[in-house]
């Protein structure tokens, strides 16, 4: 790294024993995780404990309701290592960061007192409920799910789908149209937290995704659901402050990792060129695989300064907007063609399991399309920029 995004003293103590965890305890165990068995669920258990004892756990959450403290923009250079195994969230606990920011924020002291130290712990992990499937996911005014107050309980009735890790999870932050058709559809929708054994509510299906049968993405209808009526989470028909205060850190939580995959990815594919003989040379004396190496680590620096930059404009409470949308594309684009041109080093072998590439590049198709797809982003960040250039980052 260079002096520019390198970090320094106490994050650097860090990121430096994280390294040695998630490389030396968590890759090694993936092939027992990826099973999804008991094995699985006791070794991930084991992982844990482990962070707990090497004082790395929740190392993102604020150091007030529990977790490390760590500044947001300390924490890219965290996550990029915990990244690096898509196991990693899983096993420090900072899978549950987002959703305890956004209840930090908006829930109601009852709220807070009962979700926050069970996920913080790691003892509760949380979902949410947005995507639909009968309508564009890349535009919620028209989620179509409906709550009603029915005296002092809310009565939801609705249809959500890719809502990850709904299996696993304590509640299920739902959001739906709580509003009449006169007002104004930005201020329709409403969050309200639905613990997910609530009678009425029920997980239809696991998803079968790009490869993965089952996956952590789930459907889930809800039928006549009932909650109490302070179930709500912030403001009635504030639903979308709720839901961007969470995707907008969370989209940098995205990047963050994906910069680590990338990482391994060119790592491997590193070790491939200087270690495979083919036509008379090394993979790494010949000009096309010079391309690769170079332009791979171009996009790699490149979304690492990004990405630090956007985390940098959030601690500094910035308008963050069109630094998050550029890192959303940007980033997405670039762990796809990295992990692309690895698999490519690697020929036949990069297409199967015996690497974690297939794998990778199966899981870095998502980036494209989660928590907004590339077109919406540039769309709005272009918009953004055409009305006022100089919200450009460098200017």
């Amino acid at each position: 790294m260079s002096t520019v995004d390198r970090p320094e003293g106490h994050i650097a103590e860090l990121t430096s024993r994280m390294r040695e965890f998630i490389d030396g305890e968590v890759i090694p165990q993936e092939p027992v995780l990826i099973r999804d068995d008991a094995a699985a669920t006791a070794e991930l258990d084991r992982l844990r404990t482990r962070a707990k004892e090497l004082e790395l756990w929740a190392l993102g959450h604020p150091a007030e309701i529990g977790g490390g403290g760590v500044p947001f923009l300390d924490f890219v250079y965290l996550n990029e290592i915990i990244g690096r195994s898509e196991f990693g969230q899983l096993a420090v606990g900072s899978v549950s960061m987002q959703d305890t920011l956004m209840l930090h924020r908006h829930g109601s002291p009852e709220q807070q007192q009962r979700w926050i130290p069970p996920m913080v712990a790691g003892d509760a992990l949380p979902s949410v409920g947005l995507t639909e499937p009968e309508v564009a996911g890349s535009d919620p005014t028209l989620i179509a799910t409906r709550a009603e107050l029915d005296g002092d309980t809310w009565v939801i009735n609705g249809h959500k789908w890719f809502t990850t890790g709904v299996a696993q999870a304590a509640y299920c932050t739902v959001f739906a149209n709580t509003e009449s058709d006169s007002v104004p559809r930005h201020s329709r929708i409403s969050a309200i937290i639905v613990p997910t054994d609530t009678p009425g509510f029920e997980i239809v299906r696991s998803i079968p995704t790009m490869g993965h049968d089952p996956s952590d993405h789930y459907e889930v209808r809800l039928t006549d659901v009932r909650v109490p009526a302070d179930a709500l989470l912030g403001e009635r028909g504030k639903g979308f402050a709720v839901a961007q205060d969470r995707l907008g850190p969370g989209r940098i939580f995205h990047c963050m990792r994906w910069l680590g995959q990338a990482q391994r990815a060119y790592e491997l594919m590193c070790e491939r060129a200087n270690t495979r003989y083919a036509h008379g040379s090394l993979l790494a004396e010949k000009g096309e695989i010079h391309r690769y190496i170079a332009e791979s680590a171009a996009e790699i620096h490149a979304a690492r300064l990004m990405t630090l930059d956007a985390a940098r404009a959030m601690d500094a409470g910035e308008d963050y907007r069109v630094r998050v949308g550029l890192i959303k594309f940007w980033g997405a684009r670039m762990l796809h063609n990295v992990i692309d041109r690895a698999i490519q080093v690697h020929g036949a072998l990069g297409l199967t399991a015996d690497t974690p590439l297939e794998r990778m590049y199966r899981q870095a198709r998502y980036a494209r399309v989660y928590d907004g797809p590339d077109e919406v982003h540039r769309m709005s960040t272009a918009r953004r920029l055409l009305r006022s250039p100089e919200a450009a980052p460098w200017l």
